[in-house]
This record gives C-alpha cells, structure tokens and sequence, in this order.
C-alpha cells in the first residue's frame, strides 16, 4: 500500500525531555510562535501538553529503531493526511532508520498542509467538519516494516537491532513496555514529575486567581493558513495489521489545566510584612 514520507522537515533532532518516549518513536508537540517544545504533565496514567490560543504547533515524531517505521497521526480524531474519522489503517508518514520529522498541519495535496494551531473548540477543524467529539488529543500509531530476508538474515538483525536511547531513558523514564496498557503509551509518575514547571516567583494574589479560574472553552486543532510542506509517495508493507504502539498526548489552554488539577496551581512565596519599604503615601484607590 502507498504512504507518505515527509521529506520538508525530515531532519535529525535532538530528544527532549518532553518528549513522550516509546519503544519504537518519540512524541512531542513543538510551539511553533515560541519554538518552545512544550513540557508534558502526567496525570490519571495521561499525558498532557497545555497549548498557547492561536499559537501555530506542530508534532514531532523521532524514530527510535534502526528501521523504517510508519506512523499514522491522529488529530482530534482525524487523520493528518486523509481528513478521514481516524484509523490506524489509514496512509501514515514513513520514517527511516533513527529518523524524524515534524508534521506542521493537516496536508491538502503533496506540497502544502494547512498549519496547526490551538483555538476554541467550536472552530477547531473537527468541529467544523461535524466531528467535535474527540477534540484535545494527538495519537501516533506505530507499524513496523514486514521484513524480506532469509530467516538467518531474520536472527541476526534481531539481535544486533536495539532502539536508540532517549534523553528519557538517561534521565531514569521507564520504558513503554513496563506499562500497563498494550496499545496506549501511558507516561510514568516520574516523566511527569521532571517536566512539570512552574515560574520560581509568583504572588499570593496571582496564586488565589488560579485556584478560581474557571475553565473556558476547550482548546482543538483549526485549519489555518497554507503553507509549503513537499512529501512524496513510498511503498511500505506493515508488519501486522495491529499498530506496534500508539503513543497518545492530551491538550488544552493552561488554565484548563489548572482547573482540572492536571497543572498545580502557582505556589506563593513566603513574605514578611516591611516596616519600612522605603515608598512614599499613595492615594486610596
């Protein structure tokens, strides 16, 4: 069968630690307005991303393997290439070994896509298209390549062909296969844990806003503007009809997050009353 391989953006990129390590590839989501790979939060065995509105983004996936693999993504529920109701059967991206891309929008015909970028629920492009209800997720469905050689030639490659280790693996993650779900990759307490940030100073004030901030609209992925993204046709047989791993990240605004519990809420730093804070009398408000 006929996939893609994305040849604009197939460059060698370093991993991140917000990267969501699989076995076979590594998932990220890249702020394109900031540059920003933004951090992930573990939380009820999900992993979650907090997305600027109308902010441009774009997906990175890292072929860990020393082989091709395909990926089929999912946005909303949709597929990236097809705009078809997501399966993973459908045409996917074809990465060789150790390779990566990042995929910037849905595709539109063999030299364009229409950019990603966060906005409101109701103008997500799921939404548009009468299919809001698996808005606010990324999946990557991972197949890899049916071999062709001899069964010697079989043995060998097998024992010779390790995955590429990650910035995750050095920083003590634990791998995929140590989790409990066959075919959604959950992230560990502890990739949660390293990629949670929050600023070093924050105010009392700033930190009881957020505890009330009610949640807004959902973020989704809209059908932005145009732009130049070249691929071209490959041929690739799967090795089974069942995806190897699916690798899944959830979004939505920060404050969302916040609301949700998913983002802790700012901590207040300990400050002691001045006696003298050296200011002038300043009118009443």
């Amino acid at each position: 069968m006929k996939s893609l391989l994305s040849l604009a953006v197939a460059l060698s990129l370093s991993l991140s630690a917000a990267a969501h390590a699989g076995n076979l590839v590594d998932v990220s989501v890249i702020d394109r307005d900031s540059g920003a790979t933004l951090p992930t939060y573990s939380h009820g065995g999900k992993l979650y991303v907090a997305g600027t509105p109308g902010h441009r983004y774009g997906v990175r996936i890292v072929n860990r393997t020393g082989a091709r693999v395909l990926t089929v993504l999912s946005v909303d529920g949709v597929n990236a290439i097809t705009g078809e109701n997501a399966d993973p059967n459908q045409s996917g991206y074809v990465l060789g070994a150790y390779d990566s891309t990042e995929v910037d929008g849905w595709r539109k015909n063999m030299s364009e896509i229409a950019e990603f970028n966060f906005t409101n629920l109701g103008d997500s492009y799921a939404a548009r298209t009468g299919r809001p209800n698996n808005v606010g997720v990324i999946g990557v469905a991972v197949f890899r390549e049916k071999p062709h050689y001899t069964w010697r030639e079989r043995d060998e490659k097998i024992a010779r062909e390790v995955p590429m280790p990650s910035a995750a693996d050095s920083a003590g993650y634990a791998r995929k296969d140590a989790a409990p779900p066959p075919m959604a990759a959950q992230a560990p307490a502890s990739a949660g844990a390293a990629a949670k940030t929050a600023p070093a100073e924050t105010s009392a004030n700033s930190m009881a806003e957020a505890r009330r901030a009610k949640p807004e609209e959902s973020l989704g992925t809209g059908h932005g503007e145009r732009e130049y993204s070249s691929a071209t046709y490959t041929t690739f047989e799967r090795e089974s009809s069942h995806p190897s791993e699916v690798d899944s990240i959830w979004y939505d605004s920060q404050r969302n997050l916040v609301a949700r519990g998913i983002i802790p809420a700012p901590r207040p730093i300990a400050k002691e009353p001045q006696p003298f804070p050296n200011t002038f009398v300043p009118d009443p408000s």
